[in-house]
Protein backbone atom coordinates (compact mmCIF):
# COMPACT_ATOMS: atom_id res chain seq x y z
CA UNK A 1 0.00 0.00 0.00
CA UNK A 2 1.08 3.17 -1.06
CA UNK A 3 1.99 5.74 1.79
CA UNK A 4 0.41 9.05 0.86
CA UNK A 5 2.25 12.74 1.85
CA UNK A 6 1.19 14.90 4.54
CA UNK A 7 0.12 17.93 3.06
CA UNK A 8 3.07 19.74 4.45
CA UNK A 9 5.67 17.15 2.82
CA UNK A 10 3.27 17.41 -0.75
CA UNK A 11 3.91 21.49 -0.62
CA UNK A 12 7.40 21.39 -0.28
CA UNK A 13 8.17 20.84 -3.98
CA UNK A 14 5.81 23.14 -5.33
CA UNK A 15 6.67 25.85 -3.18
CA UNK A 16 10.32 25.40 -4.09
CA UNK A 17 9.18 25.47 -7.76
CA UNK A 18 6.98 28.41 -7.36
CA UNK A 19 9.40 30.36 -5.29
CA UNK A 20 12.08 29.98 -8.02
CA UNK A 21 9.70 30.44 -10.95
CA UNK A 22 9.15 33.79 -9.16
CA UNK A 23 12.82 35.04 -8.68
CA UNK A 24 13.35 33.98 -12.03
CA UNK A 25 10.64 36.44 -13.22
CA UNK A 26 12.29 39.18 -11.30
CA UNK A 27 15.55 38.71 -12.40
CA UNK A 28 14.27 38.66 -16.11
CA UNK A 29 12.35 41.42 -15.53
CA UNK A 30 15.30 43.16 -13.47
CA UNK A 31 17.39 42.79 -16.34
CA UNK A 32 15.20 44.13 -19.33
CA UNK A 33 14.08 47.19 -17.54
CA UNK A 34 14.01 47.80 -13.20
CA UNK A 35 11.75 50.06 -13.76
CA UNK A 36 9.17 47.46 -14.38
CA UNK A 37 9.59 45.93 -10.73
CA UNK A 38 7.82 48.55 -9.47
CA UNK A 39 4.87 48.66 -12.41
CA UNK A 40 1.63 47.81 -11.14
CA UNK A 41 0.78 45.85 -14.00
CA UNK A 42 3.88 43.90 -13.23
CA UNK A 43 2.75 42.67 -9.24
CA UNK A 44 -0.88 41.45 -11.03
CA UNK A 45 0.80 39.37 -13.63
CA UNK A 46 2.73 38.20 -10.68
CA UNK A 47 0.12 37.76 -8.51
CA UNK A 48 -1.76 35.52 -11.05
CA UNK A 49 1.14 33.20 -12.24
CA UNK A 50 1.03 32.86 -8.72
CA UNK A 51 -1.99 31.78 -8.09
CA UNK A 52 -2.59 29.71 -11.02
CA UNK A 53 0.74 27.96 -10.20
CA UNK A 54 -0.95 27.30 -7.02
CA UNK A 55 -4.23 25.66 -8.12
CA UNK A 56 -1.89 23.55 -10.64
CA UNK A 57 -0.09 21.58 -7.85
CA UNK A 58 -2.98 21.79 -5.96
CA UNK A 59 -5.15 20.08 -8.23
CA UNK A 60 -2.36 17.47 -8.83
CA UNK A 61 -1.77 16.85 -4.98
CA UNK A 62 -5.93 16.46 -4.67
CA UNK A 63 -5.34 13.75 -7.78
CA UNK A 64 -2.55 12.00 -6.14
CA UNK A 65 -5.54 11.81 -3.01
CA UNK A 66 -7.57 10.29 -4.48
CA UNK A 67 -9.74 12.72 -6.17
CA UNK A 68 -10.72 14.47 -3.50
CA UNK A 69 -9.93 16.25 -0.51
CA UNK A 70 -10.93 18.32 2.44
CA UNK A 71 -10.94 22.31 2.64
CA UNK A 72 -8.59 21.93 5.61
CA UNK A 73 -5.99 19.73 3.62
CA UNK A 74 -6.28 21.94 0.36
CA UNK A 75 -5.79 25.06 2.84
CA UNK A 76 -2.64 23.77 4.44
CA UNK A 77 -1.91 22.83 1.05
CA UNK A 78 -1.90 25.98 -0.46
CA UNK A 79 -0.55 28.07 2.65
CA UNK A 80 2.77 26.07 3.29
CA UNK A 81 3.10 26.07 -0.67
CA UNK A 82 2.79 29.88 -0.60
CA UNK A 83 4.75 30.21 2.45
CA UNK A 84 7.59 28.26 0.99
CA UNK A 85 7.23 29.96 -2.56
CA UNK A 86 7.39 33.56 -0.28
CA UNK A 87 10.91 33.27 1.48
CA UNK A 88 12.70 31.73 -1.88
CA UNK A 89 11.19 34.86 -3.11
CA UNK A 90 12.64 36.90 -0.25
CA UNK A 91 15.60 35.49 -0.53
CA UNK A 92 15.82 36.17 -3.74
CA UNK A 93 15.00 39.95 -3.25
CA UNK A 94 17.78 40.39 -0.84
CA UNK A 95 20.39 39.16 -2.79
CA UNK A 96 18.66 41.86 -5.67
CA UNK A 97 18.25 44.21 -3.17
CA UNK A 98 21.50 43.57 -1.15
CA UNK A 99 23.98 42.21 -2.64
CA UNK A 100 23.50 42.61 -6.44
CA UNK A 101 22.37 45.84 -6.88
CA UNK A 102 22.82 47.83 -3.69
CA UNK A 103 21.33 51.44 -5.60
CA UNK A 104 18.20 49.51 -6.99
CA UNK A 105 16.33 50.56 -4.62
CA UNK A 106 16.92 53.87 -4.32
CA UNK A 107 16.23 54.19 -8.25
CA UNK A 108 12.82 51.78 -7.44
CA UNK A 109 12.01 54.07 -4.84
CA UNK A 110 12.36 57.56 -6.94
CA UNK A 111 9.98 55.40 -10.01
CA UNK A 112 7.89 54.84 -7.30
CA UNK A 113 7.27 58.24 -6.32
CA UNK A 114 6.81 59.68 -9.91
CA UNK A 115 4.24 56.45 -10.58
CA UNK A 116 2.40 57.73 -7.52
CA UNK A 117 2.30 61.10 -8.88
CA UNK A 118 1.41 60.52 -12.11
CA UNK A 119 -1.75 58.09 -10.57
CA UNK A 120 -2.90 60.79 -8.19
CA UNK A 121 -2.54 63.76 -11.83
CA UNK A 122 -4.74 61.00 -13.55
CA UNK A 123 -7.49 61.52 -10.42
CA UNK A 124 -7.23 65.42 -10.77
CA UNK A 125 -5.08 65.91 -7.76
CA UNK A 126 -1.81 68.05 -8.30
CA UNK A 127 1.00 66.80 -7.91
CA UNK A 128 2.19 70.46 -6.87
CA UNK A 129 -0.22 69.94 -3.57
CA UNK A 130 2.83 68.09 -1.90
CA UNK A 131 5.60 69.49 0.14
CA UNK A 132 8.95 68.48 -0.95
CA UNK A 133 8.54 66.99 3.10
CA UNK A 134 5.83 64.98 2.02
CA UNK A 135 7.29 63.68 -0.77
CA UNK A 136 10.82 63.55 0.58
CA UNK A 137 8.88 60.98 3.61
CA UNK A 138 7.01 59.17 0.63
CA UNK A 139 10.69 58.47 -0.83
CA UNK A 140 12.07 57.25 2.14
CA UNK A 141 9.35 54.81 3.34
CA UNK A 142 9.47 53.39 0.00
CA UNK A 143 13.31 52.93 0.16
CA UNK A 144 12.70 51.53 3.45
CA UNK A 145 10.72 48.20 2.01
CA UNK A 146 13.51 47.26 0.31
CA UNK A 147 15.85 47.17 3.37
CA UNK A 148 16.73 43.67 5.38
CA UNK A 149 14.40 44.62 7.17
CA UNK A 150 11.88 45.97 5.07
CA UNK A 151 11.89 42.90 3.53
CA UNK A 152 11.31 40.77 6.20
CA UNK A 153 8.47 42.92 7.50
CA UNK A 154 6.76 42.97 4.14
CA UNK A 155 6.55 39.18 4.65
CA UNK A 156 5.15 39.11 7.65
CA UNK A 157 2.30 40.98 6.23
CA UNK A 158 2.38 38.74 3.31
CA UNK A 159 1.77 35.87 5.64
CA UNK A 160 -1.31 37.20 6.32
CA UNK A 161 -1.93 37.47 2.38
CA UNK A 162 -1.34 33.90 1.91
CA UNK A 163 -4.04 33.19 4.12
CA UNK A 164 -6.29 34.82 3.10
CA UNK A 165 -5.57 33.63 -0.41
CA UNK A 166 -5.05 30.06 0.97
CA UNK A 167 -9.00 30.40 1.83
CA UNK A 168 -9.65 31.21 -1.41
CA UNK A 169 -7.43 28.55 -2.72
CA UNK A 170 -8.62 26.02 -0.11
CA UNK A 171 -12.70 26.93 -1.56
CA UNK A 172 -11.56 25.86 -5.14
CA UNK A 173 -9.45 22.77 -4.89
CA UNK A 174 -12.14 20.77 -2.07
CA UNK A 175 -13.49 17.81 -3.67
CA UNK A 176 -15.89 16.03 -1.14
CA UNK A 177 -16.17 12.50 -2.01
CA UNK A 178 -20.50 12.42 -2.09
CA UNK A 179 -20.24 8.18 -2.22
CA UNK A 180 -19.32 8.45 1.66
CA UNK A 181 -22.94 10.55 2.11
CA UNK A 182 -25.60 7.88 3.25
Amino acid sequence: MEEKQTPFQAAVRPGLTIGLVSVALTFLVYFIDSSLLVAGWFGLVALAIFFVLVIFFGRQYRTELGGFMTFGVAFNFSFITMVVAGLISIIGGILLYQVIDPALPSVLAEQSVENTLEMMESFGASADSMSAEQLDEMRNSISDGFSLMGQIKSFGFALIFYAILSLITGAILKKKDKSLDY
